[in-house]
């Protein structure tokens, strides 16, 4: 395929209506493996579900070809489309026998929507650029985990050895109490009947890791994600400038050429006089 059709294909695969008509096929693929779920709708339009399925996958393939050939290696190089051809390369594996279960797979092709919105994937990648920061925050809560484990076991363990007769139990009953999930009329209250001051050791505990480690994640998170815009922000302006900077190189050149067509005119008539 010569340059320019390669650049008219380009040109198609990155239009804004391309890109609008491959997150229809994906909504389109969502409802159809939610159905192929139901056995009412597959009793009704089994076989339609089926052949349907296929054909946006095969759609989808004939997508991401377009896209490999037009960025070659520098499709490779964006996490965002190696994501797309592994969710499309899982759907294509066989899903019969030992494999079967990788039909369940098939609907990890609803995130191609994450790779295909902007605004999704600015998100996922504030999370990813917090994973860092948040690795920490969970290093510190696993430590006050630990010790309000230990100091629960030994505490109430004995009375109540089903939710704190091990350490592993102290810490999934704990876990709970964060959440906030049947927190006091499930563990705190029946705890408090045989020991009057538990509120002493629980309240303390909420309020350390639900009220403040926990926030810590969400500023985390949030600073992230304002720092990648700022990044992609800095970016566009860079861009911006780049290209405006190349627009006049371009208008300064034209110019000299112009005066210089103009210098030649002026002394052309001269040269032409007769002595």
């Amino acid at each position: 395929m010569s340059s320019p059709s390669r650049e008219r294909l380009r040109a198609l695969v990155d239009s804004p209506a391309f890109e609008r008509a491959v997150i229809a096929l994906i909504l389109i693929n969502a409802v159809t493996l939610g159905l192929e779920t139901s056995e009412r709708a597959m009793e009704t339009a089994g076989p339609l579900l089926v052949a349907l399925d296929r054909a946006i996958l095969a759609v989808f393939v004939l997508e991401l070809a377009p896209r490999l050939y037009v960025r070659r290696l520098a499709f490779f190089r964006d996490p965002w489309r190696v994501f797309d051809l592994i969710v499309v390369g899982v759907a294509l594996l066989p899903a019969t026998g030992n494999l079967s279960i990788l039909r369940a797979f098939r609907v990890l092709r609803v995130l191609r929507l994450v790779a295909t919105i902007p605004s999704m994937r600015r998100v996922v990648t504030g999370l990813l650029t917090a994973i860092p920061g948040m690795g920490s925050i969970a290093l510190l809560l696993g430590l006050i985990f630990y010790v309000f484990s230990v100091m629960a076991t030994k505490l109430f363990g004995a009375a109540f050895p089903e939710w704190f007769g091990t350490i592993g139990a102290s810490a999934y009953s704990l876990f709970q109490i964060m959440t906030l999930e049947s927190w006091s009329m499930g563990i705190v209250r029946p705890v408090m009947e045989v020991f009057p001051h538990a509120w002493l050791f629980f309240v303390p505990f909420i309020m350390v890791t639900t009220f403040a480690v926990l926030n810590l994640f969400v500023g985390i998170i949030v600073d992230a994600m304002q720092s990648h815009a700022l990044e992609e922000a800095h970016a566009e302006r860079e861009a911006m400038r780049n290209e405006t900077g190349s627009v006049l190189d371009e208008v300064r050149a034209l110019r000299a050429e112009v005066a210089k067509l103009h210098v030649a005119q002026n002394l052309a008539p001269t040269g032409h006089r007769s002595p």
